[in-house]
């Protein structure tokens, strides 16, 4: 972020103030904002070296870097927001690989007008984010646009973070007759995005289930270091993220619908709004695919941490020259469950 001046008269109004252009002109406007809100709340030892980059040893192995960026409508949601949501995605993005997250680097496009007390939530949710994880945000950079160029706040996050010795997640790894395991019930951020913004409620409150999930994938690596395959069905949900591995790996899956984990509120609202879980956002879940024989132990593992405890096993990877992702229903057919065509759920995340 661009090294601040000292020496200003009056602080941020953070209750009224609105983001205008001379926060985005390199000048002392946006010397000031970066001083008293970004510096403030991201505050570490990193970041207050006030470069232009940071500069950070690292551990031996192989390096995991990941980018995001987060438009999500509205920006605050039940369960999160777009602060917590950025630094959580691409926590995620990173431990996908097996890795260990290490530092972040934060980039906000702001809208002239935009409330600077959103924006203080915001970036305080964001803070909140990384020091729960133990990921610091070590440089970040902000740029302001003209009124109606913009959609309030967009962030871009980056993370980089270390593949332990002898782990080998990728993509491409599922094998026919592996199994297929979620960490717990699907489709809780997308129904919780779409019911806001269509003002509807429902006997429970459905919130998101945005999370980091690197301590969860920690303990599943530690159990099961041969895990072939590790995503997050974050847009396009499950259904769209078996397609994509399926397609990586050049083979098949095989889903029960009755071992789905999704729960009532969330199915009673899809089948309301007419959509399908399979298909809805999620920001706190992950799918891995490992040997069976390592499917119990992977299990274990999973139960014993909270984002784990209602890890399911949903179906096994099978030899299929098509690549279908095929699904065994509760009345006893099957049948294909296609990539999203269309958008069915936009700006989620």
């Amino acid at each position: 972020m661009t090294k601040p001046r000292t020496g200003y008269i009056h602080p941020l109004d953070l209750k009224h103030g609105k983001v205008d252009m001379t926060h985005g002109s390199g000048g002392r406007a946006m010397a000031q904002l970066v001083e008293e809100l970004f510096l403030t709340a991201f505050d570490n030892e990193y970041l207050n070296q006030q470069n232009d980059q940071a500069s950070f040893l690292v551990p031996g192995g192989r390096m995991v870097m990941a980018t995001d960026s987060h438009v999500v409508s509205p920006l605050f949601f039940p369960g999160g927001d777009i602060g917590c949501l950025s630094v959580h995605g691409t926590l995620n993005d990173v431990a996908m690989a097996g890795a260990v997250p290490l530092y972040l680097s934060a980039g906000f496009i702001l809208e002239e007008g935009f409330p600077l007390a959103d924006l203080a939530r915001i970036v305080a949710s964001m803070a909140q984010a990384a020091r729960d994880a133990g990921v610091p945000i070590v440089t970040g950079d902000t740029k302001v646009v003209e009124r109606g160029k913009g959609d309030g706040v967009f962030i871009t996050t980056t993370g980089i973070g270390i593949v332990p010795a002898g782990i080998n997640i990728s993509g491409e790894r599922a094998r026919p007759g592996d199994a297929i395991i979620v960490n717990g019930p699907i489709g809780d951020h997308g129904v919780a995005i779409m019911s806001l913004r269509e003002n509807l409620s429902f006997g429970t409150a459905i919130q998101s289930d945005t999370a980091a999930l690197h301590g969860l994938v920690a303990k599943m690596v530690g159990a099961v270091p041969d895990i072939h395959v590790l995503r997050d069905p974050t847009r396009g949900g499950l259904a769209t993220t078996l397609n994509e591995i399926a397609r990586q790996s050049g083979v098949g899956m095989m889903l029960r619908e009755t071992a789905l984990p999704i729960r009532a509120e969330v199915r009673a609202a899809c089948e309301f709004l007419g959509l399908d879980p399979l298909y809805s956002a999620n920001e706190g879940k992950l799918v891995a695919i490992c040997p069976q024989a390592d499917a119990d132990a992977l299990l274990a593992a999973m139960h014993k941490h909270p984002l784990g405890k209602e890890a399911a096993l949903i179906g096994e990877v099978i030899a299929d020259s098509h690549h279908f992702v095929q699904m065994e229903t509760a009345f006893g057919g099957r049948r294909i469950v296609d990539w999203l065509t269309g958008e069915q759920l936009p700006r989620i995340c």
